[in-house]
C-alpha cells in the first residue's frame, strides 16, 4: 500500500511540505525591485525552516502566479528551475508542481533532480482558468521521451478552483486514474487552497484503489485535524497551515511546522503501538 511512499520517503505517513514561489517573471504580481534575487531569498528561507522543522520531503510550486495559466511560459519554467537548482534538499526527496501546466513539472523534476511531480493529468473541468481539459497520454509519452521515467506522477483528482465535467464517483475516478492513466499515487483535495476536503471523499477514493497506489491528503491539513486525516491517508502534502496566520500567501512560520510535526510523530507513534 505504501511502499511506494516507503521507498521515497523511509517514514510511515509522510509529510511534504509545499515551498510556495512568489510570483515568477511576466505574470501580473510579480516583484520587479525585488527581482530573481527576491524570489531565491524567498524560497531559500521557507526550505531552511521546512527542513529544520523535520518533514520528510518538499513540493516546489509556483503558487504565487495568479491567475493560473493552463500553458506555462518560458521564463516561468526557466526561473523555477534556477531556484530548485539552488534551493533543493540534498538529504530529502522533492516533487514539482506548476498551476496548471502538467508538462512543465515533468520538464523541471527532469533538469533538477525531482523525484515526483504533481498534477492534474486526468479529466475536463470548468473552472477559473476556463474550460479545462488534460491528456495522460500526451504527457506519460512525454516524461518517457525525455528520460525522466522515473519521476513519480501523483494525480490530483479533484483539483482545486474547479468542477469535473461529468458524473463519476469518486471512486470510479480513482480507479480509472490508476488502472488506464497508471497514476502513481492519487491525492484528493478541497475546492481551494488551504481548504480540507470531505474525509468520506478521501475514504472513497482509498476505497477505490485499496493496495494499489497511496492516497495522499492533498489540502486542508492542519494540526488540529490531520489525526482524523491520517487514519485514512496514506500521507500529506500541505502548504498554507504552515505560514505565519495560516495565511497561503505569507511566509513559513517555524512554530507551525513543529506544532503540525509533533501532531504527525503522535499518529505515527499510535500506529506502532
Amino acid at each position: 500500500m505504501t511502499s511506494l511512499l516507503n521507498d521515497l520517503f523511509n517514514v510511515s505517513k509522510p509529510v511534504i511540505a509545499m515551498v510556495h514561489f512568489p510570483p515568477l517573471p511576466g505574470t501580473p504580481l510579480y516583484d520587479e525591485k525585488r527581482g530573481m534575487d527576491g524570489i531565491l531569498e524567498s524560497v531559500q528561507r521557507d526550505v531552511h525552516i521546512l527542513l529544520a522543522g523535520g518533514v520528510d520531503g518538499l513540493l516546489f510550486c509556483n503558487e504565487g502566479d495568479r491567475p493560473y495559466a493552463l500553458q506555462a511560459d518560458f521564463e516561468a519554467i526557466a526561473a523555477m528551475t534556477r531556484v530548485i537548482t539552488e534551493t533543493a534538499p540534498k538529504d530529502r526527496p522533492f516533487g514539482v508542481d506548476f498551476l496548471w501546466d502538467a508538462k512543465a513539472p515533468l520538464a523541471i523534476a527532469m533538469a533538477t533532480g525531482g523525484a515526483f511531480v504533481r498534477e492534474v493529468f486526468t479529466g475536463v473541468y470548468e473552472s477559473d482558468m476556463g474550460l479545462w481539459n488534460t491528456n495522460p497520454a500526451a504527457m506519460l509519452r512525454y516524461r518517457r521521451a525525455i528520460g525522466a521515467a522515473s519521476v513519480k506522477v501523483f494525480y490530483n483528482i479533484t483539483p482545486e478552483f474547479a468542477s469535473p465535467l461529468g458524473r463519476r464517483s469518486i471512486g470510479q475516478v480513482a480507479r480509472s486514474a490508476v488502472v488506464s492513466s497508471l497514476a502513481d499515487a492519487l491525492l484528493v483535495s478541497g475546492p481551494m487552497a488551504g481548504a480540507e476536503p470531505d474525509l468520506n471523499s478521501l475514504r472513497e477514493a482509498k476505497d477505490a484503489v485499496g493496495d494499489q497506489v497511496p492516497v495522499l491528503l492533498n489540502t486542508g491539513a492542519r494540526a488540529e485535524n490531520i489525526r482524523q486525516f491520517l487514519t485514512v491517508a496514506d500521507g500529506v502534502i500541505v502548504g498554507s497551515s504552515l505560514k505565519v496566520n495560516g495565511y497561503t500567501w505569507n511566509p513559513v512560520d517555524p512554530e507551525r511546522v513543529k506544532a503540525f510535526m509533533e501532531a504527525v510523530r503522535e499518529v505515527r507513534q499510535s500506529t506502532r503501538s
